[in-house]
């Protein structure tokens, strides 16, 4: 953990530096995704069980890739009901957040006479990944399919890596309006997604979460589908004075800590004494803590606390452009609206960044790297598609087509300008 204070005169350097370090960078992940997509988009099925059997151990045949409804419904009714009940509680939030970001139609008749308007219209089918191996993760397939169901998508298509489907995560997906479960993860799953392999059709877009293999797969296949982002590691900034409880504090700083070994928890304080405290606190936590391994590495290779004036703190984030950011201050709106760059924003003492996690009802697949800078979480608006509508009767067109034709001909289109100048003309 690195301890920063901005009146240092090496500050802005420093810091600049600290946030340029890279974080989770394997060896060669593009050749290995390369070959892994080359051998799924040209042999199908047959490669994408030999690589299940490669890196999963994993025997599996065209047959049983397929998690079955059978499947799917027994392993559901193994979740204990507080679960399922909070599962449920959950999807309504999300769902109810979601279907207020549904756009409307619109249409609108210009000064010139010009019919023009837009309709949206859902995907037909997306493809969602759903991570195992650390953990089981309900909440993804919550905050990845309810949106999509919201949107109208018909097909909606999980692929989660093989091994025992967590009892949770098939309740979650019966819940959000999952239609298909698929045993298979890693690049091969996104190659398969995006190409269609044996019995797996392919989607029109892939969301949701993954290792570097998984991302380095959805940028490798972008253009043949789409891709929700690139995720990288996640992040957190905490902005906090010290009427807080330090141990809220550390806890919000290991709650996204524990996620993975990369990923970064960022205290920014104008109490020193605070500071020190709260670094105490997580000391402290992490010796209960049953994530301490990755929550310690964490913390020890990624973390930081910043000393400065809570009017600076804006700006800091800004630049930080993080996943997520907590105001936990008096009066957080003050601050907080003037921050441009940060996926979420949790306003107050009593909103941790965990509570966005699950059951708040906006969508925590959020922007890593600092991508905050250029775009926005995953929401309705990942799954519809706009299409322009246009209508000219002869007036309109013909208040249009003398510019229109002036600047196909300045771009040298003759078939452009014809087009147009052979109407105008025929009405004369």
């Amino acid at each position: 953990m690195r301890r920063f204070d901005v009146s240092a005169p090496d500050f802005d350097s420093c810091f600049a530096a600290f946030l340029a370090e890279p974080r989770g960078s394997p060896g060669d992940v593009e050749g290995a995704v390369n070959r892994i997509i080359a051998g799924v988009h040209a042999e199908g099925a047959t490669a994408l069980l030999r690589f299940s059997r490669e890196f999963d151990r994993t025997e599996l045949t065209e047959e049983t890739l397929r998690v079955s409804q059978t499947e799917i419904e027994t392993g559901a009714a193994l979740c204990s009901p507080a679960v399922r009940e909070a599962i449920a509680f959950a999807a309504r939030r999300i769902g109810a957040y979601h279907q207020r970001l549904r756009p409307a139609d619109g249409a609108f008749t210009d000064d010139a006479g010009v019919e023009l308007g837009w309709r949206w219209t859902a995907l037909d089918a997306v493809g969602i990944y759903v991570p195992g191996g650390r953990a089981a993760y309900p909440s993804t397939v919550l905050m990845n399919a309810v949106p999509a169901r919201i949107a109208g998508v018909g097909r909606i298509a999980m692929v989660t890596p093989p091994g025992g489907l967590q009892p949770a995560v098939l309740a979650a997906a019966l819940e959000a309006g999952v239609t298909e479960i698929w045993r298979v993860g890693g690049a091969q799953a996104v190659a398969a997604l995006a190409f269609g392999a044996g019995p797996i059709r392919p989607v029109d877009k892939i969301v949701g979460p993954g290792n570097a293999y998984v991302t380095a797969a959805k940028r490798r296949v972008y253009g043949v589908v789409g891709i929700d982002s690139l995720a990288g590691p996640s992040e957190v900034v905490v902005v906090a004075d010290g009427a807080n409880d330090p141990a809220w504090i550390a806890a919000d700083l290991l709650a996204q800590a524990e996620h993975d070994p990369d990923a970064q928890s960022i205290l920014i304080t104008d109490d020193a004494a605070f500071a020190e405290a709260v670094i105490a606190a997580v000391d402290c936590a992490l010796r209960s803590l049953p994530t301490a391994p990755d929550a310690s590495a964490s913390w020890r290779d990624h973390g930081a606390v910043v000393i400065a004036p809570l009017e600076r703190a804006p700006a800091l984030v800004d630049q930080i452009a993080p996943e997520h950011v907590e105001f936990a201050v008096d009066a957080p709106e003050r601050l907080a609206d003037r921050v441009r760059h940060a996926g979420a924003i949790f306003l107050g003492r009593y909103t941790p960044e965990a509570i966005g996690d699950y059951v708040a009802g906006s969508n925590h697949v959020l922007p890593t790297s600092r991508a905050a800078r250029f775009s926005s979480g995953l929401s309705t608006l990942d799954f519809l598609k706009r299409t322009s509508i246009l209508r000219c009767d002869q007036g309109a067109f013909r208040t249009l087509a003398p510019a229109a034709v002036a600047l196909a001909d300045a771009e040298g289109l003759a078939a452009h300008s014809r087009s147009m100048s052979l109407r105008f003309n025929a009405d004369d």
